[in-house]
């Protein structure tokens, strides 16, 4: 006879009830076609060309020391414990100096030169009274610019088509170096009281010929006060580098800013005439 416990049968497994059907979703709204973009405002076309002088239509260093020669030359005879005293780093050490003191005048070289002159035959003991004269003699020595080739056959072609202003911080005389004809105004900073990156200067050389910043076109040599602070003023800019004048510095700036470098006027001249901005007519 056999003895323990017999095994229960399991409980019958009770069905899952049934799951209420999934509510049908209703269809998605259909969406509005997007709007057509409208298309990009094309450039209007150029009215207006600015320019920087010094380093952008000839090389200044050399006309800055060819000058200071001659200054010293007339101060060796008119002012000669001057000359002695001072020679041009000396003359640059006073400018720097009388710089920290009036910022307000940093715009107006004729100034900061005559009354680094005038500084220098004080301490000297010389006639300070010589001041005007020794500015006139270095003044008209600095108008005595070397023009880079292209300079005046490319402002003359764009002269035929277009306004032409010269917008300059230095105090250089485009009538007297023999250029005036190729401009129809200069905005000095020493005359108007402002000089770049100022946007004052850049919208003086637009208001002076009527034409609108969106209209005009900067060219200069320098990334900071021509190109980028003539954006800021709503021109358009391009950045001239003469490769003579290019050393390791700005070198690595254009590789840093990323901004395209131009070499001389006429190779601006091409790319406009090909994005048809300017016409292509020959010189």
């Amino acid at each position: 006879m056999t003895t323990g416990i017999q095994p229960q049968p399991e409980p019958p497994q009770q069905p899952e009830p049934p799951q209420p059907p999934l509510a049908p979703q209703p269809p998605l709204a259909p969406q509005p076609p997007l709007a057509p973009q409208p298309p990009l405002a094309p450039q209007p076309p150029l009215a207006l060309i600015t320019l920087d002088l010094d380093d952008t239509l000839w090389p200044v260093v050399p006309t800055l020391i060819a000058a200071e020669a001659v200054l010293h030359d007339w101060l060796v005879e008119r002012a000669p414990a001057t000359a002695a005293r001072f020679d041009a780093a000396a003359h640059r050490d006073l400018r720097t100096a009388l710089l920290r003191e009036r910022q307000d005048l940093a715009h107006d070289m004729n100034w900061l030169r005559t009354e680094g002159l005038r500084r220098a035959l004080a301490a000297a003991g010389d006639p300070v009274d010589l001041a005007a004269e020794a500015f006139a003699i270095f003044f008209a020595a600095r108008q005595r610019v070397t023009l880079y080739d292209e300079v005046v056959p490319q402002l003359e072609r764009w002269r035929r088509d277009l306004k032409v202003v010269a917008i300059t911080n230095g105090n250089a005389d485009v009538e007297r170096i023999g250029v005036g004809h190729l401009f129809d105004c200069c905005i000095s900073a020493h005359v108007v009281g402002y000089g770049k990156p100022d946007p004052r200067a850049f919208r003086a050389a637009c208001d002076q010929v009527g034409v609108a910043p969106g209209a005009a076109l900067h060219i200069g040599d320098d990334l900071e006060i021509d190109v980028r602070a003539a954006r800021e003023a709503g021109l358009r800019a391009a950045w001239l580098r003469r490769p003579a004048l290019d050393n390791a510095a700005i070198d690595r700036l254009r590789r840093e800013s990323g901004e395209r470098a131009y070499p001389d006027l006429e190779t601006i001249d091409r790319e406009l005439v090909a994005a048809s901005q300017i016409s292509g007519k020959p010189n």
